[in-house]
């Protein structure tokens, strides 16, 4: 029988979020382009994360796709940022 701890379920309710993000970008419900996107992305990636620094071992592979995805992440809240407060070009 599986033994799941809360870190199992935190971990499953991230690759929800990262999946439900892509499916939601792929139907057109939510732009590539948006904060939500890319927010639901970053909480998806680090809730990822929590099982695997709980590991008895370091999953290393996951560790490096969920910190790259983390930081592109962080990247498009950037600029969804700088473009709100973009002066407009005359």
């Amino acid at each position: 029988m599986m033994n799941l701890h809360w870190f199992d379920f935190v971990g499953f309710a991230g690759v929800l979020m990262v999946l439900g993000a892509y499916a939601g970008q792929q139907t057109r419900r939510i732009n590539g382009d948006s904060a939500l996107y890319s927010l639901m992305n970053l909480v998806g990636a680090a809730g990822i994360l929590i099982p695997v620094l709980y590991a008895a071992e370091m999953n290393w592979s996951v560790l490096f796709i969920e910190g790259a995805w983390i930081l592109n992440s962080v990247y498009g809240i950037y600029h969804v940022i700088a473009r709100r407060f973009a002066k407009p070009r005359d």
